[in-house]
């Protein structure tokens, strides 16, 4: 029987009294502190509040659009009923939006960070961008990482202005590692954050110790642990890889997808109420991991699931990444990697008056720009287009397999 938590009465009387006596968090990020690399351009106003317009730019960015059809965890299903990661940026930030409503946030900028935090995601899920990883350090002896990416995008690749403390938020955002607390870190300029940006390229371990500046950061970090355990559950039984969401251990949190989300989101405001941190109890923390570990086990690490990335997509990912450092190499202007990707960002800076030219740029760079970008779809299609005669194909299962 699902067992639903609920904030305690006395929570709940005081949370009332506050708001009667129109008490305001002072540990919400005030709009009017925001940091950009140009602060004179994109000023907070009363119209358009500061992480407003880092919503507005996110969702108008070029990539924004393409998270509908990448995948979030089950690739070879034709069904729409299965999520992707257009819907899981969503359901984080609805849940983390309801955390930092009560706990008097910047919603503005939860929502930023919530939907930007997986722009610079890969095709592929996690898969694709291990793939991807292996390539790009082979070549550079650089580490890519989806989360530093998505500041690539967003600040590197496109010149949007977007706010220091959205990106931060969105670096900082990696839900594999999870904590009992979160206590903001220090983030002071954009100098400080190139240093860490730059530092995620040549040592991978240095994403373990990124803590967001701002609790509305800390809020996404911990709420994207919360939209996927349970959906990813969820999703297992619709494409059958598992019979039923029994064989998870239930403990504190539950085991179906609205039992995690409520009970997590009551345990963190139980806990973090009136805090300048964020806090989960000893038992649900101890229950996160273990609902985490449990997904590993049962869904991620799948054999079967394993071997179609590693027999089909591996190899595409090699094949296509090979080809294009070939086309960049010769200076191939015919190439697709000219004409669908450098060409589309040089006239998109071009709005920014960024006078560097994008081609110019580290060959490898471009490439997983490229790459990182695609979607499952485009991925597949550019594979067939560049290898019309390859042997690697992917096998879809059909909306009407179980007719």
């Amino acid at each position: 029987m699902a067992n639903y938590m609920q904030l305690s009465k006395e929570l709940q009387d005081r949370i009332k009294d506050d708001i009667a006596q129109g008490g305001k968090s002072n540990a919400s990020f005030e709009n009017e502190k925001a940091v950009r690399r140009n602060n004179e351009r994109d000023k907070n106003t009363i119209l358009r509040p500061a992480f407003a317009r880092d919503v507005d730019k996110i969702m108008h960015s070029a990539y924004y659009n393409r998270y509908t059809d990448k995948t979030q965890v089950f690739s070879f299903y034709k069904n729409d009923d299965i999520t992707r990661r257009a819907l899981h940026v969503q359901l984080v930030s609805r849940i983390a939006r309801n955390i930092g409503q009560i706990l008097g946030l910047n919603l503005d900028l939860i929502e930023a960070i919530a939907l930007g935090h997986d722009i610079g995601h890969t095709p592929f899920g996690h898969a694709g961008e291990d793939f991807l990883k292996e390539l790009y350090l082979s070549q550079t002896g650089r580490y890519f990482n989806h989360n530093v990416h998505s500041v690539r995008v967003l600040d590197g690749i496109f010149p949007y202005n977007i706010s220091l403390q959205t990106l931060d938020g969105i670096i900082s955002h990696n839900g594999e590692f999870e904590l009992k607390e979160y206590y903001p870190s220090e983030l002071k300029d954009f100098t400080k954050f190139d240093e860490t940006l730059e530092q995620a390229y040549l040592n991978e371990a240095s994403i373990k110790k990124m803590i967001p500046s701002t609790l509305e950061g800390c809020v996404v970090r911990v709420c994207d642990m919360i939209a996927y355990i349970g959906k990813d559950r969820q999703d297992a039984f619709k494409a059958r890889l598992i019979s039923s969401d029994d064989i998870f251990d239930k403990g504190s949190l539950g085991n179906r997808n609205a039992e995690i989300i409520n009970n997590m989101v009551v345990n963190i405001i139980e806990n973090s109420y009136g805090k300048k941190y964020i806090q989960l109890d000893e038992e649900y923390y101890n229950h996160l991991k273990l609902s985490k570990n449990q997904n590993y086990d049962h869904i991620y690490m799948n054999p079967e699931v394993k071997r179609k990335y590693n027999d089909n997509i591996k190899p595409m990912f090699e094949q296509i990444y090979n080809k294009l450092l070939d086309d960049l190499k010769s200076g191939a202007k015919n190439s697709v990697i000219f004409k669908h990707h450098i060409n589309f960002v040089e006239n998109i800076r071009k709005n920014y008056n960024c006078e560097a030219l994008y081609r110019e740029e580290d060959h490898n760079q471009i490439i997983v720009d490229y790459m990182a970008s695609m979607t499952d779809d485009y991925f597949i299609d550019l594979y067939e287009y560049l290898f019309p005669e390859g042997k690697y194909k992917v096998n879809y299962v059909s909306y009407f397999n179980d007719l």
